[in-house]
């Protein structure tokens, strides 16, 4: 069954890659289809876990977002110009010093539409990364860091066992001091219950330091000196370069440069952690394979963020509907087509169905005689 389950690291780089191709696009119509794409995957694929169930919180924060933007265009306004004006909002005066700034006043349709388009880009940013988290946890990703990031992935998995225990204890207390006719509210039953919180959480930290401690956690490899330098500066510059390459990619100026220095950072980086790894020597119980199904996940989200960052180099216009003067947004054909190919995963790695546990036989009922 191992074999055939796809890797954590594809399902957050399927999504990742959805998420980039958002970011390509201000076209309603193609957001909604990479909104649909991610959700269709979503409800296919994804595990009978408590992670699986985070998708619904960050659809909601992605409704936040898109309605705070629009709330935010209509009250301070917007540079965008505009004739059609939809309502006219009592203005209030600013003193010199707030320039730029203003609340209330004409509220045009070519402002509602752009901040539509820009917060509608943002929501789609948050729903697949929502879908990375639905489809493999974090802590799941966290297994398969390479041996460089190994205690930083050790004090992450710790932090996030530890504090689903910490409110577990707060509600426990709570419940306990309400029982008794306690005040549970306010700065004295704050104190009252928070100093045995953190009094447990304390006893539960030492005795998994002195655990993790009896397993030979923390022991490190004697590595030359020319090693940890070179690692050093290869991971820096790495880092540096993905940052630098990212941005490029992220911003029209920087199309020609931000692909050569993405990919040049990534193997710096990468083979930083590799040397990095020869210090902690450690073997994985059960590591997640990276199979071809993994392959086909990942490479189907990386195939619709290049097609979209060609299209939107080729044809701007269609990616990026103009408000001014305000027309109707077409769905580019190509760009369409690229987008349901994120769809690979629901044929590829289909969640597997429970299984049936058969009911136990009841004993036949005697009939009278």
């Amino acid at each position: 069954m191992r074999e055939t389950t796809v890797h954590a690291g594809a399902w957050w780089l399927w999504a990742l890659a959805l998420g980039t191709a958002a970011t390509r696009t201000t076209n309603p119509l193609l957001l909604g289809l990479l909104l649909a794409v991610s959700g269709y995957v979503v409800v296919t694929c994804r595990p009978r876990t408590p992670s699986a169930r985070s998708y619904t919180a960050f659809l909601k924060l992605a409704l936040a977002v898109l309605v705070i933007r629009l709330v935010f265009a209509v009250v301070l306004g917007s540079p965008i110009p505009g004739t059609h004006v939809l309502v006219s909002l009592p203005e209030v005066p600013l003193p010199d010093w707030a320039q730029g700034i203003r609340l209330g006043g004409r509220v045009t349709a070519e402002a509602v539409v752009f901040a539509l388009y820009d917060g509608l880009k943002l929501a789609t940013l948050l729903v697949c990364v929502g879908a990375a988290n639905a489809l493999a946890a974090p802590t799941r990703l966290l297994k398969s860091l390479p041996g460089a990031l190994y205690e930083t992935g050790v004090a992450v998995v710790v932090a996030l066992t530890f504090a689903p225990h910490l409110i577990a204890d707060a509600r426990r207390l709570r419940a306990a001091r309400r029982l008794r006719g306690r005040p549970d509210r306010g700065v004295r039953g704050l104190l009252q219950v928070g100093l045995p919180v953190l009094e447990g959480a304390l006893e539960r930290s030492v005795a998994l330091a002195a655990a993790m401690d009896a397993r030979g956690y923390g022991r490190t490899a004697e590595v030359a000196p020319a090693v940890r330098r070179t690692t050093a500066v290869l991971t820096l510059g790495g880092l540096l370069g993905v940052c630098a390459g990212t941005y490029g990619l992220l911003t029209a100026e920087g199309g020609t440069y931000g692909l050569p220095v993405l990919l040049a950072g990534l193997a710096a980086a990468l083979g930083g952690l590799w040397l990095g790894g020869h210090r902690s020597p450690r073997t994985r119980y059960r590591p997640d394979a990276w199979n071809p199904r993994s392959c086909a996940v990942a490479g189907s989200g990386a195939v619709v963020a290049a097609l979209l960052v060609l299209a939107a180099a080729r044809d701007p216009e269609a990616l990026h509907p103009g408000v001014v003067p305000l027309v109707a947004p077409a769905l580019p054909l190509w760009p369409a087509a690229a987008v349901l190919l994120g769809l690979l995963p629901a044929l590829a790695a289909p969640a597997r169905p429970a299984p049936v546990r058969p009911s136990p036989a009841r004993p036949a009922r005697k009939e009278p005689s």
